[in-house]
């Protein structure tokens, strides 16, 4: 056994044998469905949601949320599994008392009805919940690593700023999809290290909500290209006949749409224009001169799928990013494991930066739309510069006949 090994055996050892950790749950909404239900179920009902093992090792201490809808699940499982609820986010850090008494934080502002802005976008408080807790860790000179679920936040200078403040106060952050870390078919990563020339993502559904998964699953294969993730030069919005037209006027566009499509389960029969009716492209120029193209394709497909041209070889990586569409969402399982991984280790699995810069591009496409579809310049991401690790962190395995998790 190598000293590496041996290391990591011994950290395994002290962590199972410390007692779990100790999370608060910082909540939007929770009702069936929910990202809540989803992640925080994972917890309290184990990861297939039946409550029978496994488990994952840290248990939920606190749940605050925002909203009581009708719909409510928080307060019945609560009771259930006798986890207290709090009024205030500060409370449910410090379990009612005065200092932070938690050794994680799930932040998941998603869900709830919220205005939505000129530009589509609907306007979770995600920045104003991190500020509370980061409020707590300043108050008790202390910090725990933090998950927050989707988009660091709807606006680019605040997820900027919730990275900044996370170095700040020097605690692990991980962020971000579900989609990234879901089973793969085929179980492949793209290459690390090699070239990457174009990269085309496509999906389906709202241009906020699935905008960013679509943005998300594109960069987690992207940040693993030779330099590592250099920042974006400029983000320009097609939608409509433009859309169409950006495929046909662009090689390289039509070759990697056509193969990423090889990998869906969903595609509709018909030809893209008969079948989607308001087709949207997200086209990101990086600063290295990799050129990616996000499609949302609502009415062809319902899933997610991408293709990679990489230098030196004929034929594109392709993949499809496969989710669980009912219960456990078998997706959002691989995704606590993920979260895990940072509450037992204080590291990351995978950079926040991935969604930092995720949310910046769905900010400035979404503002390039707004202002009649300019391709914009977008100096702030340009500055966003960050290396992944070699990891892969997606499931390989999925479920089973009966929906239950196979790893």
């Amino acid at each position: 056994m190598n000293r590496r090994t041996f290391l990591a055996a011994s950290t395994a050892v002290a962590n199972a044998q410390a007692p779990p950790k100790k999370i608060a749950a910082i909540i939007t909404e929770y009702w069936k469905g929910s990202h809540a239900d989803v992640v925080v179920g994972k917890y309290l009902e184990g990861y297939n949601q039946d409550d029978r093992p496994p488990y994952p090792r840290s248990k939920i201490a606190s749940i605050f949320t925002e909203h009581v809808p009708a719909r409510d699940m928080s307060r019945e499982r609560a009771k259930k599994y006798n986890v207290p609820i709090f009024r205030t986010v500060h409370n449910a850090l410090t379990l009612g008392g005065d200092r932070l008494a938690v050794d994680g934080v799930l932040l998941i502002g998603e869900h709830g009805e919220y205005p939505m802005n000129e530009k589509a976008q609907t306007l979770y408080p995600r920045f104003e919940m991190f500020l509370k807790i980061t409020d707590v860790f300043r108050q008790s000179k202390r910090s725990v690593p933090v998950f927050n679920d989707k988009h660091l936040s709807f606006d680019w200078r605040q997820a900027q700023r919730m990275v900044e403040i996370s170095r700040e106060l020097r605690f692990p952050m991980l962020a971000g999809s579900s989609v990234p870390v879901a089973q793969r078919i085929p179980a492949i990563d793209a290459p690390f290290g090699k070239k990457q020339n174009h990269a085309v993502a496509i999906s389906y559904s709202g241009l906020d909500i699935y905008g960013f998964h679509v943005l998300e699953a594109l960069q987690c294969m992207t940040e693993r290209r030779q330099g590592g993730e250099t920042g974006v030069r400029s983000v320009q919005c097609l939608q409509n006949q433009a859309c169409w037209d950006f495929i046909a006027k662009n090689g390289w566009v039509q070759k990697l749409f056509d193969a990423a499509l090889t990998r869906s389960n969903t595609r509709k029969s018909g030809t893209p224009q008969q079948l989607v009716k308001e087709p949207t492209v997200f086209i990101v120029d990086y600063v290295d001169g990799l050129k990616a193209a996000a499609f949302l394709m609502t009415g062809m497909v319902e899933d997610f799928t991408i293709a990679i041209d990489l230098e030196g070889q004929s034929a594109p990586l392709t993949t499809l990013m496969n989710l669980q569409n009912n219960r456990p969402h078998h997706h959002f399982g691989t995704l606590v494991k993920n979260i895990e991984a940072m509450f037992e280790t204080g590291r990351p699995p995978y950079p926040v930066e991935r969604t930092m810069l995720t949310s910046g591009i769905l900010d400035f496409g979404l503002e390039s739309r707004f202002r009649g579809y300019v391709k914009l310049d977008t100096p702030q991401l340009a500055s966003v510069r960050y290396q992944a690790n070699n990891g892969s962190h997606f499931s390989t395995k999925g479920w089973g006949p009966d929906g239950k998790r196979l790893d």
